[in-house]
């Protein structure tokens, strides 16, 4: 794509594919206050879990495409499975800076760990991927446990986050990397921190949980400081908007409420020809 100026003025883009960059989207808020932003959720064809990681790039590239031409200044992509997918490309396809979640949640794990046996939870794309493993790989003192947990997906896109059905799962999950003897786990998946309460009642309180939220914003802060592209003071109320691909708006209101608060008042349906919507 050509060159062009950035203001600082226009928005922060950020995108998942669904509710669970959400967390993402709201620590950004909250170290950011001040700044603009446009989330868009791909619920029309959540979750990116289990598709080919061919297909979730494409899902990925036309997202972020149809965010840089509405003039954003940054892309923020807030899913570890898109993250892994378009990791490689999206920095040399876009003129704006490019965030993901992985490399500041592995960064901050390394930093954690005081035994040096670090846990990983994924969806299967992202494990099946081995993102995470390549950049662990450049600390040969830390052994990495990884396990796919997909159903952690289904259970926070549905508001289930605690109870009997969601313990038993965790235990058969993390059962494996307990048995490693981690002190450190991974939430490698922006749904996962709705489900923190029964996975530190699963792994107990000496094992530190790392999840890409409070590091993603921290890294979102610290580019757009060092690229003098912070929201100037006087700009005037920063504008937040919310766009899902898929036709149930009222469903993704809810749950996100249910979830973050009542911060959310509406989501618009994405309506662009960049991304093709089912009937």
């Amino acid at each position: 794509m050509s060159a062009r100026t950035i203001s600082p003025e226009a928005p922060i883009g950020v995108f998942d594919s669904g509710v669970g960059g959400l967390t993402v989207a709201r620590a950004i808020r909250d170290q950011l206050p001040g700044e603009s932003m446009i989330y868009v959720g791909d619920t029309a064809r959540t979750p990116y879990g289990p598709r080919p990681i061919a297909e979730v790039r494409r899902f990925a590239l036309e997202i972020l495409d149809d965010l840089v031409a509405q003039g954003v200044k940054m892309l923020v992509i807030a899913c570890n499975t898109a993250s892994a997918a378009v990791l490689r490309d999206a920095r040399e396809r876009y003129d704006v800076p490019v965030i993901e979640v992985i490399a500041p949640t592995v960064r901050s794990a390394a930093a954690i760990t005081r035994n040096g046996r670090v846990g990983l939870i994924g969806t299967q794309g992202t494990i099946q991927s081995r993102a995470y493993d390549d950049l662990f790989a450049m600390r040969p003192e830390i052994a990495l446990t990884s396990a796919a947990a997909p159903r952690f997906v289904e259970f926070a896109e549905a508001g289930e986050t605690s109870g009997p059905r969601v313990h038993a799962v965790a235990q058969q999950y993390l059962a494996p990397l307990i048995a490693e003897g981690i002190d450190t786990l991974v939430l490698g998946c922006t749904h996962y921190p709705f489900l923190r309460g029964a996975l530190r009642q699963v792994v107990g309180p000496d094992v530190a949980l790392v999840s890409s939220d409070l590091e993603t914003a921290s890294e979102v802060f610290q580019t757009l400081t060092e690229r003098g592209l912070l929201r100037p003071a006087d700009a005037g109320e920063p504008t937040v908007r919310y766009e899902a691909t898929g036709p149930d708006t009222a469903a993704f209101v809810t749950l996100a409420r249910r979830m973050l608060g009542n911060s959310i008042e509406r989501v618009e349906r994405v309506q662009t020809g960049a991304i093709q919507l089912p009937g």
